[in-house]
């Protein structure tokens, strides 16, 4: 989330970077961010002035009394000013619940480097690689049709069918050889990272709270992309209907949330954590040309 100080400070230039994103009229409701900011202000300015009243006016009960005269008037008028900030301060967190809810709609500001450009044909090509050698860079050539992964796949042990029948669509079944090598990829990838880049090998829990999700942003935006998850079967226990859980759609979200709420000291840094884990996504709506094989499943590793 962005800081907030930022908008407080300088929010044309903040909105200006926000409008060279994909449907910025989506990101932040101006008029509501500026309304709220202006009571909250309003609301800050009246606390501390009832706040020196209240100490002015104990000061005189004090004096009243050790003069032995009647100070029931000036007590009303601190009673008064008791409630009228407890009111305040109702309402001043009450402006922070808004805030955040806002705000956590907002995503990251573009780097001044990131090109702009209305869809794809807008990006940039910064370099081009290739691990075949003598191709000078391009993209190798084939004198056979090139298959996809599903044709491919398929006479190896790739099932769509079978995932369909045990699941529904965007399930996906692997056997034999097909299953062994998806295990090996893991096996490699873990071992390439921790032996060689001096990552930490990490078993995180698969589904996580609200926090964890808005920690690393899928909450509240994305979360029709997410599966939620229950105690108690379909209808949930009682007592876990309080507690929102979801299945992780990517291991970095367990992995980041180990320092939440925490303040690192540079010296402890970098951080360097990776796990295999599932993956699940509801992937809402249509992806046309990427629903095709195993590119948009709701559950992958």
């Amino acid at each position: 989330m962005l800081d907030i100080n930022l908008l407080r400070k300088d929010l044309p230039s903040a909105i200006a970077r926000l409008e060279t994103r994909k449907s910025p009229q989506a990101f932040l409701d101006v008029e509501a961010f500026q309304a709220l900011e202006a009571e909250r202000k309003a609301l800050q300015i009246r606390t501390e002035e009832l706040q020196n009243q209240r100490n002015t006016l104990s000061k005189q009960i004090g004096q009243l009394k050790a003069k032995g005269e009647d100070a029931s008037a000036v007590m009303a008028q601190v009673t008064s000013s008791k409630t009228e900030l407890e009111a305040s301060s109702v309402r001043l967190e009450q402006i922070q619940g808004e805030m955040q809810a806002l705000l956590l709609a907002v995503p990251n500001l573009p780097h001044e480097s990131v090109p702009h450009g209305a869809g794809e044909a807008g990006n940039v090509e910064v370099r081009k690689w290739t691990p075949v050698e003598g191709l000078g860079g391009e993209p190798p050539a084939y004198a056979f049709e090139v298959k996809d992964h599903v044709d491919l796949g398929q006479p190896l042990g790739l099932d769509f069918e079978l995932g369909t029948k045990l699941t529904g669509s965007r399930f996906t079944v692997m056997q034999g050889q097909l299953a062994r090598m998806h295990r090996a990829l893991s096996q490699f990838m873990l071992d390439v990272q921790t032996a060689e880049h001096g990552y930490t090998e990490c078993y995180v829990p698969y589904i996580v709270n609200g926090d964890s999700l808005r920690g690393t942003g899928q909450l509240p935006k994305f979360e029709e992309d997410l599966f939620a998850a229950k105690k108690g079967g379909q209808e949930g226990a009682a007592e876990a209907e309080s507690t929102a859980l979801y299945l992780i759609p990517t291991s970095e979200v367990p992995l980041t949330n180990f320092v939440r709420d925490e303040v690192l000291p540079e010296a402890q840094l970098p951080l360097k954590f990776t796990a295999h884990t599932p993956c699940f996504r509801s992937e809402a709506g249509s992806y046309g040309r990427d629903t095709r094989g195993m590119i948009r499943q709701h559950q992958f590793d």
